[in-house]
């Protein structure tokens, strides 16, 4: 039987379009459950897709210090996402969600506490 060679899966080598990226950001959002560091990582892969040395330039920031706050390890300032989003191309939106759903993720995030 013949070996199966497989590679690692990126995510941003997929996300090819503004439309590619704002689906993928949104998803993650849905499954981020208050994660902020995921968030972070989802908008790494965003930013590798888009060519991490010109969203660096368009926030504002040096390439290793986005590298840093996009890692996934730790949650980079609300003033760094909304810079990168920016830089992406992306807008954050607000969205009432019905309250039985609010609670149920207010409880999930007292759960993590």
């Amino acid at each position: 039987m013949a070996k199966t060679i497989t590679t690692r899966y990126d995510v941003a080598e997929h996300l090819r379009t503004p439309e590619d990226m704002a689906a993928y950001l949104e998803a993650c959002l849905e499954e981020a459950h208050g994660d902020a560091a995921f968030i972070a990582k989802a908008l790494g892969d965003i930013a590798r897709a888009k060519g991490m040395s010109q969203v660096a330039r368009d926030a504002g920031l040096s390439r290793e210090s986005l590298y840093k706050a996009l890692s996934g390890e730790r949650t980079p300032g609300f003033d760094t996402i909304l810079k990168v989003i920016g830089a992406l191309g992306l807008k954050l939106h607000a969205e009432a969600i019905p309250v039985s759903r609010a609670k149920a993720q207010q409880d999930a995030l007292r759960a993590k506490s």
